[in-house]
């Protein structure tokens, strides 16, 4: 909370700055839970039901006079009464005399188990700073009307300017609800400014966000990692004009208005998002997601973009994936086949498309094309032994068949092979130009913006 901002450790935490922080705590949890159900104070509220839903601050049945709910929640973060019992705090095992039972706890069981106590305990003993730490849990966090999201890395600065500026935004959802907010944004586009505001001192950590929710229904947990090596790729790609335009184009990609012109979907957001993984392995790849744009018949790339993105698509590969294939032999043979081959070359472009991610499939078209331009007299760059790691079924195996189809569109257009459905539309690259060089407003934050406006 801003009330700490000065504190670079929990052990420069004063006795007064607990006062403080309680203080805030106690006026903003009254606020909502007494705030009419229109208001944007409400949506506070939502937050604090997402996390703590048998609390006595959300609870139907709560008190509606603020003085009455006011008193019952400085309880909760008032200091330990002297001379009484201690235990050390279930947290941090500072000796604690108060103890809490689930109900004013965030992220617990289902109300399927009425109590998680065994017969007789009255709960668990908590230390005041764990108190407030529990409830000061959604303004460091990253909330939705019924989830929040947290950050670890191995670098507590990371971790600490993440928090930062979910703070504003809690300030921002206390006072403007959650429509005062941009439309698309997401913790993963916070977490990515974070790694490259900090630069090369954060190379080599691993982020990990941890999603929850506990609404009294089924409490669920997300779990999504980046690798150690994002922190140089996104140094790599800042750095770097083509992989930088790359990106930006990538964003700009996956922006997604409705027909007002209204943001629904930040490209910025997403796009950071494609460089987390999820932990039961249900996310996008990035490497898929530029594959599918370098492959979109429809979308006529200007060369010089196509390039950008292609260029992107290897970088992400050797900084994230550890690879750095050759393909250009291998790609060479395709694009000569779709080139000289009997035929239209959109016809051959097709059929390829058709099998480029088919380990079995390409190894059959890789020896069709091998035997139709030896029979044709022409110059072959590459034989089995150079394609066999692309039809094998081994790791990255399939990563190295998207890098090939990059690789061969890129051939196709610096030749000249006319494979696209339509000609790009000048007006259209124009555009592009032009917001290629424009941050791309979230509509909450332009400090959510992508790498290429650094």
């Amino acid at each position: 909370m801003s009330v700490l901002a000065d504190r670079l450790t929990p052990y420069e935490v004063t006795q007064a700055d607990l006062d403080a922080v309680a203080a805030r705590l106690v006026d903003d949890v009254a606020t909502a839970a007494v705030a009419p159900k229109d208001s944007a104070a409400y949506d506070w509220w939502k937050v604090l039901f997402a996390l703590y839903p048998n609390s006595r601050a959300t609870h139907s049945k709560r008190p509606r006079e603020r003085g009455v709910i006011l008193t019952e929640i400085e309880a909760l973060f008032a200091p330990d009464a002297q001379g009484y019992a201690t235990w050390p705090c279930t947290f941090c095992g500072t000796p604690a005399a108060e103890v809490w039972t689930k109900s004013k706890l965030p992220m617990y069981d289902t109300n399927k188990a009425l109590n998680t106590l065994p017969p007789g305990v009255a709960g668990w003993p908590i230390c005041r700073g764990c108190r407030i730490a529990a409830w000061a849990l959604p303004y460091g966090a990253w909330v939705t009307a019924g989830s929040a999201t947290v950050l670890s890395c191995e670098h507590d600065a990371a971790e600490r300017e993440f928090a930062t500026r979910n703070v504003l935004r809690a300030k921002r959802i206390m006072q403007l609800g959650f429509g005062g907010l941009g439309a698309g944004a997401r913790p993963e586009a916070v977490v990515l400014r974070a790694l490259k505001s900090l630069g090369p001192d954060l190379r080599g950590a691993g982020s990990t966000l941890w999603s929850f929710k506990n609404d009294n229904q089924e409490p669920w947990l997300r779990v999504t990692r980046t690798r150690r090596a994002v922190p140089s790729f996104l140094a790599t790609v800042a750095g770097n004009a083509e992989p930088r335009r790359g990106w930006r184009l990538l964003e700009l990609a996956l922006t997604r208005r409705d027909k007002s012109g209204q943001l629904v979907t930040s490209g910025s957001a997403e796009a950071a998002r494609l460089l987390f993984e999820a932990e039961d392995g249900r996310s996008r790849s990035l490497l898929l997601q530029l594959h599918y744009l370098l492959d979109e018949s429809g979308k006529p790339w200007s060369q010089r973009n196509r390039a950008a993105l292609t260029r992107l698509a290897f970088i992400y590969a050797e900084e994230i994936l550890g690879m750095n294939p050759d393909l250009k032999p291998v790609a060479t043979v395709i694009a000569d086949w779709i080139e000289h081959g009997s035929g239209a070359p959109r016809g051959r472009l097709a059929e390829y498309r058709n099998v480029a991610l088919s380990d079995y499939k390409l190894g059959a078209l890789l020896m069709q094309a091998h035997f139709r331009l030896t029979l044709d007299g022409r110059d072959v760059k590459a034989g089995p032994e150079d394609w066999r790691p692309l039809i094998q079924q081994r790791p990255r195996a399939w990563e190295q068949r998207m890098l090939l189809s990059a690789t061969v569109l890129e051939l196709l257009q610096e030749r000249g092979v006319a494979v696209n459905e339509a000609p790009a539309d000048p007006e259209d690259e124009a555009r592009t130009e032009l917001l290629v060089d424009l941050p791309i407003l979230s509509g909450e934050d332009d400090e959510d913006n992508d790498l290429g406006a650094a």
